[in-house]
């Protein structure tokens, strides 16, 4: 697969949870979808069989089916409570399409239609799709808001779910609630939606420090020792961990250092982190997406510095970069103020701020990939000497990594404190 994939998250405007994931090939000047049919579908068909238990492990996935993928019985790989299989144009007007579709309907499939229109073609096609998707983008008023509107309460009035597309904006976001539409993607959907918390009560405190000593090149334990015995919280929460089920340890961990020991540092890592956005605010489905999204910069940065040698940072340093970059959606204060508090190296510093330097334009690609901005993907990969193909397995195989993280860590913060498991 040499060409980039990303994931990005679909959220329940009414529940506020997010529902699920759309997965986006490349489309570009080098698009996947510039080749033969042939050609993009066994590409995709490739990637899917070699990804699908990553991919495909939680939510729902909403993916774009070519007329190829769809006759060649693409859908079957996957599961049909998990996927929501895509349609655009160059199906609705294909003459066998309707045939096909209707015979995955009746297996259980589900069908979106893509940039839904107010033409008869598209209409004919709406008796078999369960959503609609409309982009919002450029919609906030005259003509093409009323059309939206219009669209919307027709689509809610045949029992259609209505997805909103390009909601990058506070305002596309009050657009789509205005419309009444179900559900919203787009970059202010993960980024934009948590409460923010007082930039004191982030700087203040043991678990700032904890997570800059944890996240070093060579971590210090007897520094991290003494952090958490300073703070009671702390202590009884590293002590839970440990003697969680999880780690299944014999005898009942009793200090803080033999603690630290069955934890590890990796583990201890992505727990600290957790343990900051718990103490510091209801864990809300915006904070819980921009979470998973600072976990996600981090390991692909530091996964792909692996593949960048020389390079002026290390893995250590492109963790750290990626995991602070998405401080100032939650932190009320910008980014420059927040970086001025903590004591990182200067580069990393100027990376996240100004961009610049080959740790700047590491950073830029990270936040171009998540954003699918394919045009920039492909000048500063290029830059930087890495093959699509690289971006695009690191990044799916950092998004099933979040997940494994996500799964552990929350599954032993919000469990009952237990008695430790002893082994077989």
């Amino acid at each position: 697969m040499d060409k980039c994939v990303v994931r990005k998250a679909i959220k329940d405007l009414k529940s506020d949870q997010v529902i699920g994931y759309e997965l986006m090939f490349q489309e570009d000047d080098d698009s996947l979808y510039n080749g033969s049919e042939t050609a993009v579908a066994n590409t995709i068909a490739g990637f899917l069989m070699e990804n699908t238990s990553k991919i495909f492990r939680e939510k729902q996935t909403f993916m774009t089916f070519t007329p190829a993928l769809l006759f060649r019985n693409t859908a079957k790989m996957l599961d049909k409570d998990k996927i929501i299989i895509q349609i655009e144009e160059n199906l609705v007007i294909h003459p066998l399409a309707a045939v096909m579709i209707e015979k995955y309907r009746k297996e259980g499939y589900r069908f979106a239609i893509n940039n839904f229109q107010f033409t008869p073609k598209y209409f004919s096609m709406l008796e078999q799709a369960d959503y609609i998707r409309v982009n919002v983008e450029g919609c906030q008023a005259g003509r093409e808001k009323e059309s939206l509107e219009n669209m919307i309460e027709m689509a809610h009035g045949f029992g259609k779910i209505c997805i909103a597309e390009n909601v990058d904006t506070k305002e596309d976001y009050d657009l789509s609630k205005a419309l009444n539409v179900d559900y919203v993607e787009g970059r202010y959907v993960s980024e934009g939606m948590v409460t923010k918390m007082n930039k004191v009560e982030y700087l203040q405190g043991n678990l700032y420090q904890l997570i800059i000593e944890v996240t070093r090149e060579e971590p210090d334990l007897v520094e991290i020792e003494q952090i958490v015995s300073r703070d009671a919280a702390l202590t009884y929460s590293l002590l839970k961990l440990a003697n969680s089920a999880y780690f299944a340890s014999r005898r009942r961990t009793s200090s803080i250092h033999q603690a630290l020991i069955t934890v590890g540092l990796n583990q201890l890592k992505q727990w600290v982190y957790l343990l900051s956005f718990e103490s510091s605010q209801e864990m809300t489905t915006g904070a819980e997406e921009v979470l998973k999204l600072s976990f996600l910069r981090a390991n692909f940065a530091s996964r792909l510095v692996t593949h960048l040698r020389p390079f002026p940072l290390s893995k250590s340093d492109a963790y750290m970069m990626g995991m602070f970059s998405c401080m100032e959606y939650i932190v009320d204060a910008t980014l420059e103020e927040i970086l001025q508090e903590i004591p990182i190296e200067q580069d990393i510093k100027t990376a996240m701020v100004e961009h610049t330097g080959k740790a700047g334009r590491l950073f830029e690609l990270v936040l171009s990939y998540e954003n699918a901005d394919w045009k920039a993907i492909k000048e500063i990969s290029k830059e930087l000497d890495l093959s699509t193909g690289v971006l695009a397995q690191t990044y799916i195989d950092c998004v099933e990594e979040v997940n494994g993280i996500w799964d552990s860590l929350t599954d032993n913060i919000d469990a009952e404190e237990e008695e430790p498991q002893a082994t077989q």
